[in-house]
This record gives structure tokens, sequence and C-alpha cells, in this order.
């Protein structure tokens, strides 16, 4: 990975407590949010631009409803002050929020994208960063996300759904690194 610019932005997408909920199912990469919590603390030694992303239900029976401990960042993600948070009420960060002008506003180019969950609105945001013609990077370890259960009964693992959401993303929408190449590509 080349050397990261002075104006890349991390973008930190829904680390939020609803997702400790058990409902969520069986997770891959427990460390997802250790991983964010390193790439947030390397990024702010930088002074380089950090966007939160904060999912917020539109149903009164959400997870992610405003005023309940769900909708909180979780600690690992918690963003400090003066760092901007992106309210969204969809998948995609650039739907409904002011993201994209922002982004513009700044000469940003390059985003190293983390969250959760991968194919969900990590990976819907990254698919549109790059249809925007943003340089997009999303980190494989500072993501994570649960099983599922496919329209005919079949169950894909987490770990399944994981990496075949890296896969469709790679070389496409994005670019997938990990962690430590972040770190050094900081340096």
């Amino acid at each position: 990975m080349q050397a990261l610019p002075s104006n890349a932005a991390l973008i930190s997408i829904d680390v939020q407590q609803a997702f400790d909920d058990p409902r969520w199912g069986q997770r891959n990469n427990p460390d997802a949010e250790q991983n964010i919590a390193a790439l947030l603390a390397a990024w702010r030694e930088t002074g380089r631009p950090i966007f939160h992303i904060q999912h917020r239900s539109a149903s009164p029976t959400g997870l992610f409803r405003e005023g309940t401990p769900g909708f909180a960042h979780k600690p690992e993600g918690r963003p400090l002050a003066g760092e901007p948070v992106i309210v969204k009420s969809v998948n995609s960060s650039f739907i409904g929020t002011d993201l994209e002008a922002r982004l513009r506003a700044a000469g940003i180019g390059v985003l190293v994208i983390v969250g959760l969950t991968t194919d969900h609105c990590v990976s819907t945001t990254a698919r549109m960063a790059g249809n925007f013609g943003f340089d997009t990077w999303f980190v494989a370890d500072a993501t994570a996300t649960f099983e599922r259960t496919g329209p005919d009964g079949r169950h894909f693992t987490a770990e399944e759904m994981h990496d075949t959401a890296l896969a469709s993303l790679h070389g496409e929408f994005a670019t997938v690194i990990w962690t430590e190449e972040v770190v050094t590509a900081l340096a």
C-alpha cells in the first residue's frame, strides 16, 4: 500500500452498541473493534480527518433508536470532541447525509473505511464511494458481520458472509487491506 495523503479520511461506520444484541446471531472477527480503536488512535496522531457515521432507526422498535443504549457508539469507536458525527437512516453513509459534500469541500479523495457490518452498511458505503470516484480502501480486519440465512433457507456463516463481501469489493469498488498495512501507510 502506498503512503496515505495527509488529507485521507478515515470513515468509521456504525460502531454502535446495537450490534452487541444477541439477536444478530454468530459474528466473525471479534477483534474488529480493537482494530478500529487502533486505527482511530493512529489516525488521530497524524491529524488526518475522521468521520464517524451513526445509524438511527426509523422504526420505534429498531435496535438503533436514538436515546437507547443501542444508538450509542461502542467505547472503541467513540468520537472525540470536534470529530464530525454524521447520522444516517439507510445503509449508505452517502444517502440523506452531507458526507459527500463535506469530503469534496475538504478536497479529500482517499477514504479508508472501517466499521459494522461488512456486508451491509460498510460495503454499501464503500461501493458508493468507489462509484463516486473516491480512492477507497476497505480494512478487512476492522470490519465484522453476522451469520445469515438465504432466501432458500441455506445457512451462511459470518466468516462466509465477510469473505464474500470482501471478494465482491476488492478490485471493483475498493482495495481490501488490513490494519497493519494502514498503520504503516500513515507513517
